[in-house]
């Protein structure tokens, strides 16, 4: 029997999801979590075969959920489950630790065949982030990489940035406290020589030229 801990803050969500499980052969919910803190502590405590994990919670995202949970037990597998299909997003759970991530708009077989890959070892994607994935890895020269000066972290806050992200939604998006985003930012001004954010995107725009 797969044992399934859901992590995700709206109970009517939860409700429905931990339907479609219960009504498959061979998968039982072990828990339900409606907060990053509380998926890290039910992960630890019933020790699920593979945890649901929608991204955007209270308190500690999906993201630094994952990356906890992995790093104290790489036992447990997680698939992300949510909204959000962005390269940012993606790239970010994959590196906590995801072996999935699919969307809340998929359908229920698309659904459960995740959970058996995933909880198999597979990695899987939903057709719609699995096509952007290939775009990312696939694309050619980034424009950061007029930026060689820069860490990875480094390109990934600018880059966001160029996009016309806050520090706040940077913050959300990469897993990362605001303050470490600020301190990233700082050291890009000071690679990059410039004072300001509007400096340091103007320099991606002309790299992009």
């Amino acid at each position: 029997m797969l044992r399934i801990l859901l992590a995700d803050d709206h109970p009517m969500f939860r409700e429905g999801v931990r339907s479609v499980l219960e009504g498959a052969e061979g998968i039982s919910v072990a828990g339900e979590a409606a907060t990053g803190d509380e998926a890290v502590r039910l992960a630890l405590e019933l020790r699920p075969d593979l945890v649901l994990m929608d991204l955007r919670m209270p308190g500690l995202n999906g993201i630094e959920a994952t990356a906890r949970i992995r790093e104290a037990d790489p036992g447990i597998q997680v698939l992300v489950f949510t909204m959000f299909k962005d390269d940012a997003s993606v790239i970010t759970a994959m590196k906590a630790g995801a072996r999935g991530y699919i969307l809340k708009d998929s359908d229920r077989d698309d659904i459960l065949r995740a959970i058996w890959a995933v909880a198999s070892g597979e990695a899987i994607f939903s057709g719609d982030v699995a096509s952007r994935m290939i775009d990312y890895v696939t694309r050619p020269l980034s424009r950061m990489d007029a930026f060689p000066e820069l860490t990875y972290r480094e390109k990934e806050v600018l880059s966001l940035a160029a996009e016309g992200c806050g520090n706040s939604e940077i913050s959300r998006r990469l897993g990362l406290s605001s303050k470490t985003v600020s301190n990233y930012m700082t050291n890009i001004f000071n690679k990059l020589q410039v004072s300001d954010r509007a400096e340091a995107i103007a320099k991606v725009r002309a790299a992009e030229r």
